[in-house]
């Protein structure tokens, strides 16, 4: 994959100079609108050949994904190339980066997001280079990207012809390879948690139950012991934590009022908990939650027989002091809620049924961490999608997570780029709060990820499998941990202001 991160470096040259030679062109007829249409040709190609496979889980939501994706990159470089003419400076070119930061920020934090382009992200398959990420997050890798990108143009559009060994190439050979070298520092000069005393024992299942035509069907009592003959002879009483993927338990109507009754977890208590008394596991289930008063009924909530109630994609920590629970709240869309609900309430039905349950699930608020006082471990209970938000996993921490488990279901995409796009994007989340992961996927790829990005004991995918590690704790937060994506907050207050100082110059003018 290291050839994905250096064509990145000159991915958006073509398109910076295209918008360059449109934008002196005056005497052309419909300016805007033929850059516009190279535009959305561009980002449309961009997203299919890299999120061809989200059609593999809708064919509809992909179309609308791809549509809607490729039209607010569009948008957002018509912007750019308004607001370059109207400045009319050689440094406006370089406000290309806070307005795409602000773009890639602000399509995170409402219910159309959709964050898997982020440029960033690209550096998932080549994490030595982005040690660095601890802090920046994976905002400084689209600083990086889009700073090599203006640099490269900038050198073509002023220099007709260059020699390999000149000024102006060395320039761009600093731009990628001094990044890298810092990358190599910081991994160089850290310790590696394995030094540390604070440790758990962690054994991560991957059941292998076809999402479609067993998961939601199949009786949840096959499904549990199928799932006891794969950890017969794995657990021992100094096994900390049992992992397992997101919706494990289903169709035994998770009522969140009377938990402790229910017959699925009794049946970890009677099995497990009870011959293992040190032992937590941590499972993904639909859950429900009935509301007594019409003062608690939320906006997802609904409605049987005047009976309101929210229903949730739910991980819980079972043990033998209790339950705890934690809600899924970063959505996907038009799979698990319906975007925009203010508007489309009336189309929420019509929300895909991907995880047993149809129409917007409910949310929560706050994150939630699973604690646990005898080792000291502080659970990250990270949801499938949610892991993918940078900014969002930090918030576990500012919880103080000292440990993430990211529990999914990814055979929703069939054997296709989408599951490993999804685990390697993991990687970028274990650099940036310096926190180790054991990942449970239902149909793979499950596996732990060490501190430094690195994957360790992956599973096969469409196979079931048990793995066992020993992971070690971590209470010391990183600076993005600490302070979130500072480039992308002041990116976006940036992209504001200058959209306004845009409007602003044409009314002047």
């Amino acid at each position: 994959m290291f050839q994905q991160s250096i064509f990145i470096f000159f991915a958006f040259v073509p398109l910076l100079q295209l918008e360059d030679q449109l934008s002196q062109r005056t005497d052309l007829a419909k300016r805007k609108l033929k850059l516009f249409g190279y535009l959305y040709l561009t980002f449309l190609s961009w997203n299919l050949l890299t999120t061809w496979w989200v059609s593999y889980a809708s064919i509809g939501g992909a179309c609308m994904a791809y549509i809607l994706n490729s039209l607010f990159m569009s948008i957002l470089f018509l912007i750019f190339s308004n607001i370059k003419r109207r400045i009319n400076k050689p440094y406006a070119i370089w406000l290309l980066i806070p307005l795409w930061i602000g773009y890639e920020y602000l399509h995170t934090v409402w219910d159309l997001s959709w964050t898997w382009l982020i440029l960033g992200n690209v550096f998932a398959f080549n994490t030595n280079f982005v040690q660095w990420f601890e802090i920046t997050g994976a905002s400084g890798g689209t600083l990086w990207v889009l700073f090599t990108n203006i640099l490269i143009f900038s050198i073509l559009k002023n220099n007709t012809s260059l020699k390999i060994i000149s000024k102006p190439i060395l320039k761009i050979a600093a731009a990628i390879i001094i990044p890298i070298l810092f990358s190599y520092l910081i991994f160089s000069l850290r310790k590696p948690l394995s030094i540390s005393k604070d440790k758990i024992s962690v054994v991560v299942v991957q059941p292998n139950i076809d999402p479609y035509n067993a998961k939601f069907v199949m009786d949840f009592q096959m499904q549990f012991q199928r799932f006891l003959n794969l950890v017969r002879g794995k657990i021992d009483n100094e096994t900390d934590y049992v992992v397992l993927p997101e919706t494990f338990i289903v169709g035994e109507g998770l009522d969140e009022g009377e938990l402790a009754q229910n017959p699925a977890i009794k049946r970890f208590s009677d099995s497990l908990i009870k011959k293992f008394p040190k032992l937590k596991v941590v499972v993904g289930a639909d859950s429900y939650k009935i509301f007594k008063h019409k003062s608690e009924i939320t906006s997802t909530a609904r409605e049987d027989d005047g009976v309101f109630y929210d229903s949730y994609n739910t991980a819980l920590q079972l043990d033998a002091t209790g339950i705890q629970i934690y809600h899924k709240s970063k959505l996907v869309p038009g799979a698990e809620i319906m975007p925009l609900a203010f508007l489309l309430k009336p189309l929420e039905g019509l929300a895909l049924d991907m995880g047993g349950t149809s129409g917007s699930l409910g949310m929560q608020k706050e994150r939630d961490v699973f604690t646990d006082k005898t080792t000291g471990a502080n659970v990250a209970p990270v949801i499938c999608y949610e892991s993918i938000y940078s900014n969002y996993v930090t918030e576990y921490v500012r919880k103080n997570a000292n440990i993430i488990f990211i529990i999914t279901n990814d055979g929703w995409w069939d054997n296709t780029p989408g599951h490993v796009q999804h685990l390697y994007y993991a990687r970028l989340r274990a650099i940036e709060n310096r926190l180790q992961i054991a990942r449970s996927a239902n149909t793979g790829i499950s596996c732990f990820i060490d501190e430094f990005g690195n994957v360790t004991e992956p599973t096969k995918y469409w196979e079931d499998a048990v793995i066992k590690k020993t992971l070690y704790l971590n209470n010391d937060h990183t600076f993005f941990s600490k302070f979130g994506d500072i480039i992308a907050y002041f990116s976006a207050f940036s992209s504001v202001l200058l959209i306004l100082f845009s409007v602003f110059l044409r009314f002047k003018k």
